[in-house]
């Protein structure tokens, strides 16, 4: 193709040789090497769109299209040698053959992803939203193609559609239609898939998703076949039935039996995705579409251990090779000339807006009846206007049948990929999640009073981790009048496709019974869901839920963090990257979890701990020793507010010890906030003042716990150079403990400190914590590192938090957020 005036063409291929078996050229010499070139042009372009496109958090189905897009007429398909020489005509067929290979392996995996039981399980709210969303596009569709065909003018080049019945059917089928895996990642890149609207979003979004695939098979044959698509319907419904109650049970139980056997090789799965092919094919001579048998049969494949090796031997192939070059074909079909070619081109423009508005009406319309705000059923609405792999399957059928005209395609692909596109940047206007902690009050322990309900988010990586972290979370003393809310959070590496995933995790019923051949996350999930399950059946005062996240480790503490702000907690329990060993030291299991520890405490939206386990044993014994160490500063605050709210536990014996700063452990030290452009004067008179609330707290505590309790004790250790400290905590654990909490105490002043930080392999555990996490000391003792929320996270060099100080000498902060 090539010049101003494009229209679609045909390619006619000759038959060398009747009586061959390959009935064309040379394979090898001819067919291979343009087939090997479109590929590797389709295949890299496209990844270098997409991380090009990455910082917007567009789809990947975006960067595919734009591949075939580059090739029209306004772009490179105006240098007709350039696109010969990629897309020969002898070459389309090829590459065509491909691609819906590729297109029937992505229709395989959103059968896959869609989890049936949610489906047959659908809660009130989410089945009405998407109902509605699929009943006000079909009643505004057609009147907007109407408006369409009123406004456009036809010219020498580009005619309007002639058959209007079937035009009408395909508009509005597109228009209905939202992508599950689309919405996934969107979600997953926004950092919304964990909060509510996500989850609303999700639910309904996979709900829509089987609606539309229901009603791509029930009217897309009449736009190709006329009325006798009746007998194709209803063939493909029996197919359908037959595959789901009667093909499913068989097949699930084989599957099942050998996945626990581990009987699996390479040769028996390709049995098993030759499968998809099969299906394809019987749906295909029914009369429907390929695609459908492809999907019924991904739905009926279980979703567990199975899907999860499925998956994760094929998605590189079909999803990052195959579906590509379907994708692009869809962009080469896109003329946006064909819009701008006519007077009228303005109003064609508003057609396409006009697209956007239907889903958005209906999501608010269903969501003004459940008490949504309107601006969270307007995000809904962005999000599932989300288009997908049904939608630019309708579109490309249509053009292969020659249904819509090349500027009603035109009109209705640039509407689906307008839709897809505006969903990040809506959504980040709508939400700013630069700005999302900036309105929050501060959500410390020491601000909290001691009769309120303590919220927790407990995160854990594996079962080992929760026992440890239960016995912490059961010394803080629940009662009736001090209520603790734990929220435990499982978190999960993304490693392949985020919508298989996100669909193997979704919320089980209640009443569904437990999958068998669960995979490795699963079976974690389901342990620790049953011991924090226990756990709060054990306390009356005790209320928890267990969550799950999905998501890369490299930005998994934005889940974490959101999670944490919108569930009001106080405190974020992480553990640490090291776990003991049957040898008695601490051995790192995972250095990512050091990573993700740091991330989360610069932007936590409230307090933060970290847990260092060195197999802390349950209360169930008599004496469970701790020692709170305070220095000073915001931290030590929350570490001995932390230890405030677990006096009281009749096993419980805590010892406050104070280390007084004398001497040269004493001086200010100011070079940091000299650089950072602060007068030595303000940091020495915001270090008297630190010392100031240090006072009014310890005295506070001194005057209400000590005096009044016999299991609480309190004393007082001089230090006067580096050296001493070491020593403090050589006499400390003479004595031993249990558990030691302290503050991380980034924010100190001290020239002390400043010098041992050199030191410190572990920041996150501050100087004291690091010394104590060594083999050197505390080879028994648990210990808690608090990081108080407000202070602009550990890491030095942001903008300082302004701190003032209310008539009872608490603190009072300003948040600011970057």
């Amino acid at each position: 193709m090539g010049g101003s005036g494009v229209l679609p063409a045909c390619y006619e291929v000759y038959v060398h040789n009747s009586s061959r078996i390959w009935q064309t050229g040379n394979i090898l010499n001819e067919e291979l090497p343009i087939i090997a070139t479109q590929i590797v042009f389709i295949v890299a372009l496209s990844r270098l769109l997409f991380f090009i496109y990455k910082p917007l958090h567009q789809p990947r189905l975006i960067s595919q299209i734009s591949v075939g897009f580059l090739l029209t007429p306004p772009l490179l398909g105006r240098f007709t040698p350039i696109f010969t020489f990629i897309f020969p005509a002898r070459g389309v067929i090829n590459i065509e053959v491909l691609a819906h290979i590729g297109v029937i392996y992505t229709a395989f995996l959103s059968g896959l992803e869609i989890n049936l039981n949610t489906i047959l399980n659908v809660k009130k709210k989410a089945a009405t939203i998407a109902i509605s969303g699929i009943i006000f596009p079909m009643v505004m569709g057609p009147a907007l193609y109407t408006i369409h065909r009123k406004v456009y003018v036809n010219n020498d080049v580009f005619q309007i559609d002639e058959s209007k019945m079937n035009a009408y059917v395909l508009w509005t089928l597109v228009l209905t239609v939202t992508g599950f895996p689309v919405v996934v990642h969107s979600l997953f890149e926004l950092k919304l898939l964990y909060t509510g609207l996500g989850k609303i979003a999700l639910t309904t979004t996979m709900i829509s998703d089987t609606y539309a695939w229901i009603l791509f098979t029930l009217f897309m044959p009449f736009s190709l076949n006329g009325p006798k698509a009746i007998y194709s319907v209803v063939s493909t419904i029996i197919f359908a039935i037959i595959c789901i109650f009667v093909v499913r049970p068989i097949i699930v139980k084989v599957i099942d039996r050998k996945t626990e056997r581990d009987e699996w090789d390479e040769n028996q799965l390709l049995f098993v995705v030759m499968g998809i092919l099969v299906c394809s094919h019987i749906t295909d001579v029914l009369g429907t579409h390929s695609i459908v048998g492809a999907f019924v049969y991904g739905l009926i494949l279980p979703h567990s251990k199975f899907a999860d090796m499925v998956v994760s031997m094929t998605d590189d192939f079909g999803g990052a090779f195959l579906a590509p070059l379907f994708f692009g074909g869809n962009g080469q079909r896109l003329m946006v000339e064909s819009i701008f070619n006519q007077q009228n081109w303005p109003l064609t423009v508003m057609v396409i807006v006009l697209l956007c508005v239907p889903k958005i009406l209906s999501t608010l319309f269903a969501t003004f009846f459940f008490g949504m705000p309107t601006r969270d059923g307007f995000a809904l609405g962005v999000i599932l206007n989300t288009k997908g792999v049904v939608a630019l399957i309708m579109l490309n059928t249509a053009w292969d049948r020659s249904i819509l005209s090349v500027p009603t395609y035109a009109v209705l692909t640039s509407g689906v990929l307008l839709m897809t596109i505006v969903v990040s940047p809506v959504i980040n206007a709508i939400y700013k999640p630069r700005m999302r902690f900036e309105q929050n009050k501060l959500k410390t322990i020491q601000m909290l009073r001691l009769d309120a309900e303590l919220g927790i988010l407990a995160c854990v990586h594996n079962t080992r981790q929760t026992t440890g972290i239960i016995s912490l979370i059961e010394s803080f003393n629940a009662t009736r009048l001090s209520p603790i809310h734990v929220f435990a959070l499982y978190l999960v590496e993304l490693t392949r496709r985020a919508g298989a995933l996100i669909a193997a995790h979704m919320e089980k019923p209640s009443s569904q019974p437990i999958e068998q051949n669960l995979t490795r996350s699963q079976e974690e999930l389901e342990c620790i869901s049953n011991t924090f399950g226990s756990f709060g059946e054990a306390y009356d005062a005790v209320r928890v839920q267990t969550l799950n996240v999905v998501s890369a480790y490299a930005t998994i503490h934005e889940d974490i963090n959101n999670t944490a702000n919108e569930k009001g907690t106080s405190l974020i329990i992480l553990p640490f990257h090291k776990q003991l060993s049957s040898g008695g030291a601490l051995e790192t299991t995972n250095i990512a979890y050091k990573d993700i520890n740091l991330n989360v405490m610069q932007s936590a939206p409230c307090s933060v701990g970290i847990f260092v386990d060195r197999g802390l044993g349950s209360l169930s014994k008599m004496n469970f020793c701790i020692n709170m160490i305070f220095v000073g500063g915001p931290d030590d605050r929350e570490a001995l507010a932390v230890a405030w709210r677990m006096v009281g536990h009749p096993r419980i014996q805590l010892s406050v010890i104070r280390m007084l700063l004398f001497d040269e452990a004493a001086e200010v030290d100011t070079s940091s906030h000299v650089e950072a452009q602060r007068s030595i004067l303000s940091v020495v008179m915001d270090n008297e003042k630190q010392k100031e609330l240090d006072d009014a707290y310890v005295n506070s505590f001194r005057l209400t716990v000590v005096n009044n309790n016999d299991y609480v004790s309190y004393s007082e250790v001089d230090v006067h150079s580096s050296e001493d400290i070491p020593a403090v905590l050589k006499e400390l654990e003479k004595v031993g403990c249990d558990l030691y909490i302290i503050g991380q105490g980034n924010h100190r002043n001290s020239r002390v400190f400043s010098n041992l930080s050199e030191w410190c392999d572990c920041l996150e555990l501050g100087i004291i914590g690091d010394m104590l996490a060594s083999d050197n000391f505390s080879p028994r003792s648990s210990m808690l590192v608090v990081q108080q929320y407000g202070y602009g996270g550990m890491v030095l060099g942001y903008k300082s938090n302004h701190v003032t100080t209310n008539s009872n000498n608490f603190e009072a902060l300003v948040v600011k957020t970057e």
